[in-house]
């Protein structure tokens, strides 16, 4: 299968790209810094096709689309920096509508958008009220709409978390009996999630939308 991620040289991104050309599938990335920094020292790298363009010119990418069976929407924030444009609205809403919407006007027979369970403790309730209208724009459409809904995702060079949170939040994640009693806002390890949205991207049997975290647990194993 081919499969385009946007965002994929971001922390879940790249997961996402290296469990897809690890299972021999054919990956593009979009994403505005093309390639990820460490993209001359990981083995999988060179297996990608990097697309240094925006999700909101879709006149940048759309073309690449022509062969796609699967689109993933990585791309979100929890931090917001109101100068640069960078909101929860934009970011986390808007870019992964525009994403669908291209994708299904290409044709493509599955959109996965990576979302979220909860909000992140002292953010702002914007966080989830894009995440739910996102969601709420894309499940209708033509193609096949799949949405995981992620708590916390821990993992070195963890970019969004303070350093003692991905701590917590790692030490949680790897009792599972610990990690299963949060129930749907359980943290998940970097390396799980990316897993599991591979899976979600190209399973012949999608689980129902929106996805569990008991489900993409069992997806990760």
């Amino acid at each position: 299968m081919h499969l385009l991620i946007t965002g994929g040289n971001g922390f879940i991104g790249r997961h996402i790209c290296a469990n897809a050309v690890a299972a021999d599938h054919d990956v593009t990335s979009v994403a505005r810094s093309g390639s990820p920094p460490d993209a001359e020292t990981a083995d999988w790298t060179d297996q990608v096709e990097w697309i240094a363009a925006d999700v909101f010119a879709p006149h940048e990418w759309r073309s690449y689309l022509s062969t796609v069976d699967c689109v993933v929407h990585s791309i979100g924030t929890i931090s917001e920096t109101l100068e640069t444009g960078v909101t929860f609205e934009r970011l986390n809403g808007d870019s992964a509508i525009v994403a669908a919407l291209e994708a299904d006007r290409a044709g493509v027979d599955r959109f996965v958008y990576v979302s979220s369970s909860t909000k992140p403790p002292l953010v702002r309730d914007a966080y989830m009220t894009a995440r739910r209208r996102a969601e709420a724009a894309i499940v209708d459409l033509e193609m096949d709409v799949l949405i995981p809904r992620f708590g916390p995702v821990y993992g070195p060079d963890q970019p969004h978390f303070p350093a003692l949170a991905n701590y917590l939040f790692t030490a949680v994640g790897e009792v599972e009996p610990i990690a299963r009693r949060l129930g749907e806002d359980r943290p998940f390890s970097v390396e799980m999630a990316g897993q599991a949205i591979c899976e979600l991207a190209v399973t012949d049997d999608p689980p129902a939308s929106p996805i569990t975290a008991e489900t993409l647990a069992a997806l990760a194993r």
